[in-house]
């Protein structure tokens, strides 16, 4: 089914190109936008994109995104393992000082901070293998589905690291070209990334204090609430009215109307506490949870509620094996 899918992608961008991105039918509007908007010259841009490879693993991988084709049991069972607890248990220890120091400047806890790391890279262990122009290529000229998306994070990948002098044929990342330990997408590095430890640069993949600061800032800077739930655990009343169950990301339900839908949360909130009813499927039964604001913020990250609820798990597992004694 899936290279079924990838076969129709390939026969609606064209042929594929023996080497190099230039000669691809959409890259002359590409070139000219970069030199007139930005200022590179056709030079540099041609000895870029003619290094730039098609990637085809990287057609496949998008089509297949984890968060959509796996239950909350299954998701769960990727993130919430002893190694990565323990992983981000001795992350916390080992950069203590400044995680202190990024949750006194931007009101975020360490523990969400690190569960994101662990998450996205297992601490920095697994950052992506792909080279980023390859992969923001791929995706731009040869993903008909979101090629508008990934043209305006090329364009502002190769604005990054011109901004930061970085060589852009030796970055490297995912296959949807997020980079780092925090895996920041170039247009959320250019508005985010920070340079925590001070050095004249926000570099994400090698300075573990960048990528605290920089994940810290990003949480901060969509809404992040110091000190607040992020979700609740809730239960049904009865028959559920699934459909209105999952109602995007949002918190838009004011808790006085959940027993309208079937359910209840497990302690009682205020009655005009907005909230996103959730209803997952876990290893052995039905889970019912409510999402607050600040389960909507981690969603800013990642458009996914497993991706939300796999993030504050973990941070929860790291801060109690952190306070262990």
């Amino acid at each position: 089914m899936f290279r079924a899918l990838i076969l129709l992608i390939s026969l609606l961008a064209g042929p594929a190109l023996a080497s190099g991105y230039t000669g691809h039918p959409g890259y002359a509007a590409f070139e000219a936008r970069m030199v007139s908007e930005h200022g590179f010259t056709r030079e540099e841009l041609r000895r870029w994109f003619d290094a730039a490879e098609r990637k085809d693993g990287i057609l496949e991988a998008i089509a297949r995104p984890a968060e959509k084709r796996l239950t909350w049991g299954e998701y769960r069972k990727l993130f919430i393992t002893p190694a990565r607890i323990d992983g981000g248990i001795a992350f916390w220890r080992e950069n203590a000082a400044t995680l202190a120091r990024a949750a006194e400047t931007y009101g975020v806890a360490p523990e969400v901070v690190v569960a994101i790391i662990g998450v996205e890279t297992r601490y920095g262990d697994n950052m992506g293998s792909y080279r980023v122009i390859d992969a923001l290529s791929t995706l731009a000229f040869d993903y008909p589905p979101r090629g508008e998306f990934f043209a305006r994070e090329l364009e502002q990948f190769l604005v990054m690291a011109r901004e930061q002098g970085f060589d852009p044929l030796t970055l490297k990342g995912s296959y949807a070209g997020a980079m780092g330990m925090g895996q920041f997408i170039p247009s959320s590095f250019r508005a985010y990334a920070v340079d925590f430890d001070g050095d004249g640069h926000a570099d994400i993949w090698h300075s573990r204090a960048d990528a605290i600061g920089s994940v810290a800032n990003y949480f901060s800077r969509h809404g992040w609430q110091h000190g607040a739930q992020v979700v609740v655990p809730a239960r049904a009343l009865g028959p559920v009215a699934t459909e209105r169950m999952n109602p995007g990301l949002e918190p838009t339900v004011p808790a006085g109307e959940l027993a309208a839908l079937g359910v209840a949360a497990v302690a009682p909130l205020p009655a005009t506490q907005k909230v996103l009813p959730l209803m997952l499927e876990g290893v052995d039964a039905t889970e019912y949870w409510l999402g607050l604001e600040n389960f909507y913020v981690i969603t800013r990250y990642n458009r996914s509620p497993l991706y939300a609820m796999a993030v504050h798990e973990l941070s929860q597992d790291i801060r109690a094996g952190y306070e262990r004694p």
